[in-house]
């Protein structure tokens, strides 16, 4: 650790108040400094929870998982190199987010950058991008017929986008104002929630579905309309939810009841994204095909970052919201 507190690149500024995360380094990590970071409902979802977010995150703390950035140094047998331009994701509760200028990045999550991609499109893919394409890729199959719910926020972006380099049919849902910006993606048909009932229009539908990716958990009734609208056995999974009182108790119906005295009538599970190096790999390949482009609501300046949460608490953003770490390329 010697040469790295003596480099005056990465040497803490003694006018910041928040240490770089000065410890040995394990195999296979690399010190980062982070250019871009993007953001997620978790950053402040966990903080929030009473008492658990408290005990969680060890203080002070720094919020952000998704980053892209530059390797300021390899730990022992890592396959980075000092300089070479990465992107990935760090494991939840961590006390060093992405919204400060050095992380240590772990040997799964954290990827070479493809030449091309900037660094405010790279911090986009590290959880939204990796769990619709964990869910995806497990789960349909060229020709499928794919329901995204809720296409045009950071999920659904990589969603609809994903499952049309899959090769598959899809039908999206999003408000009046990002119709268009869903066809654009790939969609192959857009319900308007906002002058179309949803489950009206799923159920009217003469062709059946393969597979559902909720990213919204609304409407409440999708789930349980979904056996008129899909396959027998086709997946439900959800990413995004509206969590409440009511939700848990719809949850442990679908859960914990039996299918014939009314439980759930398709397999439901809740998505996550599990941080995997090849998983990484095989969504920076969509990029470098150009399948897929990260969608960016906007980008904001480090000391901005608070209007940046702000925004994402609106639930309205299109694709993902970045926030510029450092100012520089």
């Amino acid at each position: 650790m010697d040469n790295l507190q003596h480099n005056p690149r990465i040497s803490p500024n003694p006018q910041h108040h928040r240490p770089l995360p000065f410890r040995p380094l394990a195999p296979g990590e690399a010190l980062i400094r982070v250019h871009a970071a993007s953001l997620n409902p978790v950053d402040y979802k966990l903080a929030e929870v009473p008492l658990i977010g408290r005990l969680a995150i060890p203080k002070p703390a720094t919020p952000g998982l998704d980053f892209a950035g530059v390797v300021a140094r390899p730990g022992p047998n890592s396959a980075l190199k000092a300089g070479q331009r990465v992107f990935g994701k760090l494991e939840p509760k961590q006390q060093y987010g992405t919204l400060g200028e050095y992380i240590i990045g772990s040997a799964a999550g954290t990827v070479p950058l493809p030449d091309g991609v900037s660094f405010e499109e790279g911090a986009t893919l590290g959880v939204c991008g990796l769990v619709t394409y964990q869910c995806l890729v497990k789960n349909v199959k060229r020709g499928d017929r794919v329901l995204v719910n809720g296409g045009s926020g950071g999920t659904g972006t990589f969603a609809v986008q994903i499952a049309k380099a899959l090769g598959c049919e899809v039908v999206t849902t999003c408000s009046s104002a990002n119709v268009q910006l869903c066809k654009d993606l790939g969609a192959d048909e857009v319900i308007d929630y906002r002058t179309q009932s949803v489950t009206s229009v799923l159920e009217n539908g003469e062709k059946k579905f393969d597979f559902v990716l909720d990213n919204v958990g609304e409407p409440a009734a999708l789930y349980w309309k979904a056996p008129s609208f899909t396959k027998p056995g086709a997946r439900y999974v959800q990413i995004g939810s509206q969590v409440s009182l009511g939700f848990i108790y719809d949850l442990a119906f679908r859960f914990v009841v039996p299918t014939w005295l009314g439980g759930g009538q398709r397999p439901f599970s809740f998505a996550f994204a599990s941080t995997n190096f090849d998983d990484y790999q095989g969504l920076a390949d969509l990029l470098v095909k150009g399948q897929v482009k990260p969608v960016i609501d906007e980008v904001f300046e480090l000391e901005n970052a608070p209007k940046a949460y702000r925004k994402l608490r609106t639930g309205r953003a299109r694709g993902k919201i970045v926030v510029r770490v450092v100012n520089e390329s």
